[in-house]
């Protein structure tokens, strides 16, 4: 049996406009749950992993319940989910089309997971038999305990003997609690064993990027060599760090491949032409699942970041925030069958 996969962060409520609608242009939302961590345990057992969430929610409350029932009913261990006070965290999604970008308004000041404070959850009991343990960059911009209880959980990871992975995903508009980004962040950084990124989200938790914009649609490979270098340089504790690479042409056409550099080699993925998204949000927590995975099965590093790529390319086509494809699909994508054929 695979060793235990533990995330940590906050599942939100999500409502969507339907379709391509602005807000509130029809009188419906659609409502669904999603997260960033809780997109990566979501993901990694539709692998076939052993993938456990621990979070924070509200007491007595049925959305909640419902929150922890879909968990459980994808296959995520919620044992080691505490209740408390607060409330449910909220994010409205408006998917963007062509020249149209998408947007996301947040409301999760107050939420449980924001009063939450160190000593709430029992670490040692959540990594007991586990192996590895994903935490992201959106929970300590929640709030200052919030970011104390990730160190918290960072620490406790780190003495248990377990792998820690960190997805950077800096949000401008959850900072807001007085401590910069960078300030946290290089903490977080000094306690991960792998750092998961895009060059916005180096830039703007760890101070350092490459001379090109992020939204210019054209990327150039050799910069992400030099940068990940700097970044393994910095945090000596690293073993490899990877690199989400979007070309972003318009909302619905996009390339997209990625790279790592895990101190032996720098690996550039293939690239995929996306052009026709359905729904970009949570292809990253895709990614760094599918890398999670890879390194834990799959024969080399290389073969971990192609994987992951694939997976997260998979994702675009999936509304919603939960990835929910297997291995074989994604096996199958890596091996050419990116036609959308009907499988009969």
């Amino acid at each position: 049996m695979n060793k235990k996969i533990v995330t940590f962060g906050e599942i939100m409520l999500r409502l969507a406009a339907p379709g391509a609608e602005r807000f509130l242009q029809s009188s419906r939302f659609e409502a669904t749950f999603g997260g960033g961590e809780a997109n990566v345990a979501i993901a990694l057992a539709s692998f076939g992993m052993t993938a456990v969430y621990v979070t924070a929610l509200p007491e007595k409350n049925p959305i909640a319940d419902a929150a922890i029932g879909q968990l459980r009913g994808l296959g995520v261990d919620t044992t080691h989910v505490i209740r408390g006070k607060g409330r449910m965290g909220i994010y409205y999604l408006e998917a963007g089309a062509n020249q149209r970008p998408s947007r996301v308004v947040y409301d999760r000041e107050a939420s449980a997971i924001a009063l939450a404070k160190p000593g709430d959850i029992d670490w040692h009991a959540a990594f007991a038999a586990a192996g590895w343990f994903h935490i992201t960059g959106i929970t300590p911009a929640i709030s200052a305990t919030a970011a104390e209880l990730a160190l918290e959980g960072m620490r406790a990871a780190r003495k248990q003997g377990l792998a820690v992975s960190c997805d950077l995903n800096y949000r401008k508009n959850l900072w807001k609690w007085g401590k910069s980004a960078i300030g946290v962040m290089t903490e977080f950084a000094k306690l991960s064993d792998v750092i998961i990124a895009n060059e916005e989200d180096v830039q703007m938790a760890l101070g350092m990027g490459v001379s090109e914009g992020v939204n210019s649609g054209e990327l150039d490979r050799r910069q992400y060599e030099k940068l990940t270098g700097e970044v393994l340089a910095a945090y000596a504790n690293l073993r490899s760090v990877a690199i989400t690479l979007r070309e972003s042409k318009s909302a619905s056409h996009n390339g997209w491949s990625a790279c790592m550099n895990d101190r032996k080699q720098f690996m550039v993925s293939r690239h995929y032409e996306i052009t026709n998204i359905v729904d970009r949000i949570g292809a990253g927590d895709s990614f760094a699942a599918g890398l999670i995975y890879g390194i834990l099965v799959l024969p080399t590093p290389h073969d971990a970041l192609e994987f992951a790529v694939a997976a997260s390319c998979l994702k675009h086509s999936i509304p919603g925030d939960f990835s929910r494809s297997s291995v074989e699909e994604v096996n199958a994508l890596l091996k050419g069958d990116g036609s959308g054929r009907v499988q009969r």
